[in-house]
C-alpha cells in the first residue's frame, strides 16, 4: 500500500514495496509537476469556439478483439485484473496492450478518460515481471496525475514483489531519495522533479530500458520539453518506449523521431471536444460575473461542479466568496501543500463538497467521472487547454456540460 499524505511515498507499511502482498491553503509559486512551468501568452479563441451542442446520437458501440483473459499476461496480473473487475477492454486498451507485450515502440493517440493508464501499465507490469533486469521510467505533466498511474500500476502488480518510487513535486526530498536508493524496479513521476533527482545523483537513469510519457501534449504545453529531451538522452538507448497523448504536432513528432524506433501508431481519437458536452458561453460584465456564477450553482441540476479560474490568488479569492455565499466547495493549485490537494481531491470525489474550484493544474490527472459541469471563469490561454477542462465532464458516456464566461464590452 502506498502513503502519500505530507508527500510520503511509502509502499507496503513503509518498505518500498510497490507489489507487496498484501488545512488552510497555501499560496505561491507554482511547485514542479504541479503547473505551467513557462508562462505562456494567452491566446485569442473565438467565443464561437465554446458553443456546440451535444450530439443525440447513440455512442458507436466498439467491438474489442480481445478480453483481459485472451492477453499473453502473468497469472498473477490477469487474477488481479479479475479481482478489479476488468473484462472486456477499452478501444484504446484493445489495440495498444498487444504491441506493448510485445516490446514494441507505441504511440497511442486517444482522448482523456479512454483507459489509456491500463492501456501502458500493463504491458510494463508484464515486462517487469517477465525480465527481472528490466527497469520502467513513466512520466506524468502533473503529480495527481502521477499519483493515479501509481494506483493503477500498484494494483496490476500486487503481490508480485516489485518495488517502485512516486517522485513528484511537493514532497519531502529525502523520502523520495530513500526510496530511489532501494532499487525500484519502478519510478514514476514527474520531470521537473526527476530532473531535481538526476542533478543530485539520485537516480541512474541508463538502466532504465522502458519509457513511458503520459499526456505528452499537456507536458510540452506545460514547458517540460527540454527536460524531457534530457531525461530520455540519459535512459538506456536499448528500450522500449510508449508515448501517449490527445493531440499531435510538431514538437510531439520530433520527440518520436527522436526517441522512437518504428513505433506503431495507435490512434483512437475521435473529436477535440466529448461530444456529449453541451457547450455554452455566460455573457457578463465586471459587475455580475459572481451573480452569474451564483445562479448557475444554484440550479438543481448543477450537482458536481469544475470551476476553472486563472491564477492561485483568483481561485483562492473565489472559493471563499462560494464558500461564504454557502456554497460546499474546495480550492485546488499548485501552491497548496501536497496533503492539501489530496484532501481537497477527496472530498470533492466523496462528495463531500460538490464544488472545485481549480487551476489548469486540474486539467489534467483529475480522473472523477460523475463531474456535471465545468465552468470556465477565465477564458483558458489555448483551445488545447479548453478542451482538456472540458474533458472532465461527460465521463463514461454520461452527457455532461461546460460553460464559458465572456466578458461583453
Amino acid at each position: 500500500m502506498s502513503y502519500f499524505n505530507s508527500g510520503r511515498s511509502r509502499f507496503n507499511g513503509g518498505r518500498s514495496k510497490f507489489g507487496g502482498n498484501s488545512g488552510g491553503p497555501r499560496r505561491g509559486g507554482y511547485s514542479q509537476g504541479g503547473g505551467r512551468r513557462n508562462g505562456a501568452n494567452k491566446q485569442y479563441i473565438d467565443p464561437s469556439r465554446f458553443i456546440k451542442a451535444a450530439k443525440q446520437v447513440e455512442e458507436e458501440v466498439y467491438v474489442p478483439k480481445h478480453s483481459f483473459a485472451d492477453f499473453n499476461i502473468n497469472p498473477l496480473i490477469k487474477k488481479n485484473i479479475e479481482i478489479k473487475g476488468f473484462t472486456t477492454p477499452s478501444k484504446i486498451q484493445d489495440q495498444a496492450i498487444p504491441f506493448g507485450l510485445d516490446g514494441k515502440d507505441v504511440i497511442g493517440i486517444a482522448n482523456t478518460g479512454t483507459g489509456k493508464t491500463t492501456a501502458f501499465a500493463l504491458p510494463v507490469i508484464n515486462q517487469l515481471m517477465e525480465y527481472p533486469q528490466a527497469k520502467a521510467l513513466i512520466l506524468a505533466p502533473t503529480r495527481e496525475l502521477a499519483m493515479q498511474i501509481e494506483e493503477e500500476c500498484r494494483s496490476f502488480a500486487k503481490g508480485s514483489g516489485l518495488r517502485g518510487a512516486l517522485v513528484i513535486g511537493g514532497a519531502p526530498m529525502y523520502r523520495q531519495t530513500r526510496d530511489l536508493q532501494n532499487n525500484p524496479n519502478i519510478v514514476i513521476g514527474t520531470p521537473g522533479r526527476l530532473k531535481d533527482h538526476f542533478n543530485r545523483g539520485n537516480i541512474d537513469l541508463s538502466k532504465f530500458t522502458i519509457v513511458v510519457l503520459d499526456e505528452v501534449d499537456r507536458m510540452v504545453d506545460m514547458g517540460f520539453i527540454n527536460d524531457i529531451r534530457m531525461l530520455l538522452g540519459e535512459v538506456s538507448e536499448v528500450r522500449q518506449s510508449l508515448f501517449f497523448s490527445a493531440t499531435m504536432d510538431a514538437k510531439i513528432e520530433s520527440l518520436i523521431n527522436t526517441f522512437m524506433t518504428e513505433p506503431v501508431k495507435v490512434s483512437v481519437r475521435t473529436s477535440a471536444t466529448s461530444d456529449n458536452v453541451e457547450q455554452n458561453v455566460v455573457h457578463h460584465t465586471k459587475n455580475d460575473k459572481l451573480e452569474k456564477l451564483h445562479d448557475i450553482l444554484s440550479k438543481e441540476h448543477v450537482s458536481k461542479t469544475l470551476v476553472f479560474d486563472e491564477t492561485q490568488r483568483n481561485v483562492e479569492k473565489l472559493s471563499q466568496e462560494l464558500y461564504n455565499r454557502g456554497f460546499s466547495v474546495e480550492s485546488l493549485h499548485g501552491g497548496k501543500s501536497q496533503g492539501q490537494r489530496l484532501r481537497a481531491l477527496k472530498r470533492f470525489k466523496n462528495n463531500e463538497v460538490t464544488v472545485l474550484v481549480a487551476t489548469d493544474v486540474a486539467a489534467r490527472g483529475i480522473d472523477v467521472a460523475d463531474i456535471t459541469h465545468v465552468i470556465n471563469y477565465t477564458t483558458p490561454n489555448s483551445y488545447d487547454d479548453y478542451t482538456h477542462r472540458v474533458g472532465r465532464a461527460g465521463r463514461a458516456g454520461r452527457k455532461g456540460y461546460a460553460l464559458t464566461f465572456v466578458e461583453k464590452y
